[in-house]
C-alpha cells in the first residue's frame, strides 16, 4: 500500500480511519495531493473526485445527511475552500457532521504573493464547530541530529495529532462540520512503502442528558393542567420517535402535532399541513377570535428548521405560556418565547416525562380536527377547479411517486407547494432548510443517491436546477436517480412575495425571467429526457418515469408564469 512520504498526511488518513470515515470527496488540485494519495489508496476508503467544489461540498452534505455520519471533503489551497462555505454553514444549522481538510501553504508562505494562497485559518469560524490549524512538518532527506530540532518536531507532531483528534471528535459528538487546515512543504507527490502509521488517537465522547423525577416534576404539572398543548415538529430524520410516544400525543385530546413535509414522522390523527390550518385563518372574518381558540397554553417543539412562514407570525404573535425545546445540543428562541431546552434527545425525554403526566379533559385535539376535515373537503374541491399550474403539477407528482423513495426538495416555491399535500408515508423527504438557500440542492440529492444506494427522486424549480447544473457533472450517479423540474421561466417564488409585480425592474432582478430549457444539458450529461406542458403530458410521462433504467432521468415540466401565484394566493381565500 501507498503513503504519502509527509508524516502529517499520513496522521490525518489514518485517524480519519480510525473514526470510521469512509466516505472522502476529493476536489482535484495539486496542494492537497500528499491527502489524495493517502486516501485514495487506502483499502478502507472509497474516494469521489467532484472538480467543482461548491458541488463537491454538497455532495458530502447529501451523503452524510443519508449516513448519519461523518463524510470528509479534500480540497487544494487558495479558494477552493471557500467555494465549500455555503455547505458548510448548511451543515452547521442542520446539524450534519462534515469533515473539511483544506491543504494549504505553510505560514510563513501567507500574504507574500503566492499564487493560491489566501488566510484560511479559522476561515470558516462563524459557521463551524472546531477549527483545527496544523502546523508544517519539514520533511528531511537524512536522520535529524540536532536536539532541538528534534524536540521541535515532535512537539509539533503531538499538537497535529490532538488537534486531528478533537475536530474529528466534535463531529461525531455534536453532529456538525468541523475544518482541518493541513499545511504542507513541497515536495507533494512523493510517496513510501508499508510504513507504520501510528498516531495517538483520542476516543469520542458521547454523553447524554438525563433528567430526575425531581427535575421533570414541575413541567409536569404545568403539563397535566393545560387544555390546549402543540406539537410542532421541524425537520427530522425518519424514524427518529418512537412509535409509542407519537401513540401517546395522538391519543390526548388536549394535544395537537403539526408536522411538516420534512417531519418525517407519521400519525393519521397527526396535522400535516400547517399552511392549510394556518392560512385560511388569515383571510376570515373571525380571525382573532379562531387564533386566540387555537394558541396553545404550551408549545413543545422539536427537529429542526419550521418551514412554515405562517405559524411562525401565529406564534409570535400569539404566544404561548410556555414553549419548551427539546434537542441535545441547541435550541433556538423561534416565536420569543422560550423557556425551556430541554437537552436530551427526544426519545429519552418522553421515556422520562410520560410517566408524569396524566390526561385532561379538553376539546382542544377535536375542534381542530374537525376543521382539518372541512380543509380537506376544499383542499379537494379547489385542486378540482384550478388551471393548469405548478399547484396542479405538484398534485399530480403527489399519486405517482413509488412508495419507499428518498425524495429531496428544492427550497424557494417547491418546498412551498409541497407543504400543501400528504405525502405517502413511505417517503423519506429532506430539504436543505438550515440555510434555505438554492444553492447546492441538487449536489444534495446526488450525494444521497450516492451514499444510499436508493431511489431518490430531486424535485426542484428552475433556477435551482439551473444555479447547481453543474451537480450532473458528476460519474457515480446511479441509473435510478431522477430529476423533476418544475419549469416556470423564473423565480416564480418572487410572484408569491410581497413586490410590485409590474416595476419596470421585477423581471430582470426579482423573477430572473429567461427561456432556458434543461434538455441539452441532460444530452451533454447522459441523462435521460422528456419533457411536459399539460395535464396529460406529465401523466403519460410519470407512467414510465420511475422505470428501470440504465441512466438517470430528467422530466421538465413547463407552466405558464403569470398563472401559478394567483392559483397560489387564491388557495387560502378558497380554503377558509
Amino acid at each position: 500500500m501507498k503513503y504519502s512520504k509527509i508524516p502529517l498526511a499520513r496522521n490525518v488518513v489514518s485517524l480519519c480511519v480510525s473514526k470510521n470515515i469512509k466516505h472522502v470527496v476529493i476536489s482535484p488540485g495539486s496542494r492537497n495531493a500528499p491527502l489524495t494519495i493517502g486516501f485514495t489508496y487506502h483499502p478502507d476508503i472509497k474516494s469521489y473526485s467532484i472538480v467543482d467544489e461548491r458541488c463537491a461540498a454538497f455532495v458530502a452534505l447529501g451523503m452524510a445527511q443519508q449516513l448519519q455520519q461523518p463524510v470528509a471533503l479534500v480540497c487544494s489551497s487558495g479558494s477552493a475552500l471557500l467555494n465549500y462555505y455555503p455547505a458548510i454553514s448548511e451543515a452547521f444549522y442542520s446539524d450534519i457532521p462534515l469533515v473539511v481538510i483544506s491543504a494549504d501553504r505553510p505560514i510563513e508562505r501567507i500574504d507574500i504573493g503566492d499564487g493560491q494562497t489566501i488566510r484560511q485559518k479559522n476561515v470558516y469560524e462563524n459557521h463551524i464547530l472546531y477549527s483545527a490549524n496544523l502546523y508544517s512538518e519539514l520533511v528531511l532527506e537524512s536522520q535529524i541530529i540536532d536536539k532541538k530540532l528534534l524536540q521541535k518536531q515532535w512537539e509539533a507532531q503531538k499538537h497535529n495529532e490532538r488537534e486531528i483528534n478533537l475536530a474529528l471528535n466534535k463531529a461525531i459528538e455534536e453532529k456538525g462540520p468541523v475544518h482541518i487546515n493541513v499545511p504542507f512543504y513541497e515536495p507533494l507527490y512523493d510517496t513510501v512503502e508499508n510504513i507504520e502509521v501510528n498516531p495517538i488517537e483520542i476516543f469520542p465522547e458521547i454523553t447524554k442528558r438525563h433528567y430526575s423525577k425531581e427535575e421533570l416534576l414541575a413541567y409536569a404539572e404545568i403539563w397535566n393542567k393545560a387544555k390546549r398543548k402543540m406539537v410542532i415538529v421541524g425537520v427530522a430524520q425518519p424514524n427518529a420517535v418512537e412509535q409509542k410516544f407519537l401513540e401517546k400525543l395522538a391519543k390526548d385530546d388536549s394535544v395537537i402535532v403539526f408536522t411538516e413535509t420534512t417531519s418525517n414522522l407519521h400519525h393519521e390523527e397527526f396535522f400535516t399541513r400547517i399552511d392549510t390550518m394556518i392560512g385560511p385563518i388569515e383571510k376570515d372574518e373571525n380571525m382573532q377570535e379562531l387564533f386566540e381558540a387555537l394558541r396553545p397554553d404550551i408549545l413543545l417543539t422539536f427537529g429542526g428548521m419550521i418551514v412554515s412562514k405562517k405559524i411562525k407570525a401565529f406564534l409570535r404573535n400569539y404566544n404561548p405560556k410556555h414553549h419548551w425545546h427539546i434537542d441535545s445540543k441547541k435550541a433556538y428562541n423561534t416565536f420569543f418565547c422560550l423557556n425551556k431546552h430541554f437537552e436530551t434527545s427526544v426519545n429519552d425525554f418522553f421515556l422520562e416525562f410520560f410517566p408524569l403526566t396524566t390526561k385532561i379533559d379538553s376539546d382542544y385535539g377535536e375542534f381542530w380536527k374537525n376543521i382539518r376535515q372541512k380543509r380537506q373537503i376544499r383542499h379537494d374541491a379547489y385542486m378540482d377547479e384550478i388551471p393548469y399550474s405548478d399547484l396542479k403539477a405538484m398534485q399530480l407528482l403527489v399519486s405517482k411517486v413509488p412508495d419507499n423513495y428518498i425524495m429531496q426538495l428544492a427550497n424557494s416555491s417547491t418546498i412551498r407547494y409541497a407543504q400543501l399535500f400528504k405525502w405517502p408515508p413511505s417517503l423519506r423527504i429532506f430539504c436543505n432548510r438550515g440555510t434555505s438557500g438554492i444553492d447546492g440542492s441538487i449536489s444534495t440529492a446526488a450525494g444521497s443517491a450516492m451514499a444510499s444506494n436508493e431511489p431518490v427522486l430531486m424535485v426542484t424549480g428552475d433556477l435551482s436546477f439551473f444555479y447547481d447544473s453543474n451537480a450532473l457533472w458528476n460519474k457515480y450517479l446511479p441509473s435510478n436517480f431522477r430529476i423533476i423540474i418544475l419549469n416556470n421561466s423564473g423565480g416564480g417564488i418572487f410572484r408569491i412575495l410581497p413586490g410590485n409585480k409590474n416595476s419596470e425592474n421585477f423581471e430582470s432582478f426579482f423573477e430572473t425571467v429567461h427561456d432556458l430549457k434543461a434538455e441539452q444539458l441532460a444530452k451533454m450529461y447522459n441523462f435521460g429526457y422528456k419533457a411536459a406542458s399539460s395535464e396529460t403530458e406529465i401523466s403519460e410521462c410519470l407512467n414510465t418515469f420511475f422505470d428501470a433504467s440504465g441512466r438517470p432521468k430528467i422530466l421538465e415540466i413547463f407552466t405558464p408564469r403569470k398563472v401559478n401565484d394567483k392559483v397560489l394566493l387564491e388557495y387560502f381565500s378558497y380554503m377558509k
